[in-house]
């Protein structure tokens, strides 16, 4: 069940433990796409927070937000991009996005696989996903105070075979949120010390949420015409060789 979107709001502009987790996450997110020039950028879920970067470039920015979550305009200092959308079914012409960021989407859905297949069916070709939901391993996961604590969490392997199913192409993987989930002054002061040792360390040990990075696969079409591999007959001995000619 997706979140309510007053909830994500409040967490992520209202609470200091929510912007101190949009920092972590939308640096990660610069790390991977630190551009996206005339590019279409669309995010799903609640991806507001890591969106804003690509507002000033990109030739479009669409926040998609599905319908059991609520919609809320945004930016606020800008024309609206938000739009309230059928969770498997989005307004977006097949193969026009370029760049696809899923937050608070995939974990809260009760509909993984039309969804993915749906984040399939947007994306152009060589056009990139990034899929970000809470670690199973991690701290985030088992605090129900933050919205990481909602849905299922993954491992990076149950997400990459997810991923694999629905034809994405897994290339990297990355750990965000390093720090503990808790509003305590202790934990807080030294939230950026426990960021810069986590990013230092090998993908492997994620934070309290990991991301993916998936290339959308193409197939051929299949039935391809196959050359037959038959010898060609020679003309037994004592045969005449037919003759091409007309009747």
């Amino acid at each position: 069940m997706h979140l309510d979107v007053q909830d994500l709001r409040n967490f992520y502009y209202r609470s200091a433990l929510g912007r101190a987790a949009q920092r972590s996450l939308r640096r990660r997110v610069a790390e991977i796409w630190p551009e996206a020039k005339g590019q279409t950028v669309a995010g799903f879920g609640f991806a507001l927070p890591l969106l804003r970067p690509y507002l000033a470039d990109a030739r479009r920015v669409i926040a998609l937000m599905p319908g059991p979550q609520g919609v809320m305009p945004w930016p606020p200092d800008g024309e609206n991009v938000s739009v309230l959308t059928e969770e498997t079914l989005w307004p977006i012409e097949t193969g026009h996005v370029d760049k696809l960021i899923v937050l608070h989407g995939l974990e809260t859905s009760e509909r993984a696989y039309d969804l993915l297949e749906e984040a399939w069916r947007v994306l152009g070709p060589g056009g990139k996903a990034l899929f970000i939901v809470p670690n199973r391993a991690g701290m985030w996961s088992r605090r129900d105070r933050t919205p990481f604590g909602y849905g299922r969490p993954f491992s990076a392997s149950q997400l990459e075979t997810q991923l694999r199913k629905h034809q994405f192409l897994p290339e990297r993987h990355f750990g965000a949120l390093y720090q503990f989930p808790s509003t305590k002054r202790l934990w807080m002061k030294s939230g950026a010390m426990f960021e810069k040792v986590g990013r230092a360390m090998p993908g492997v040990f994620a934070g309290g949420a990991f991301m993916v990075e998936a290339s959308k696969l193409v197939y051929p079409p299949k039935g391809k015409v196959q050359r037959s591999s038959a010898k060609r007959q020679k003309v037994p001995h004592g045969v005449p060789a037919p003759i091409v000619g007309r009747v």
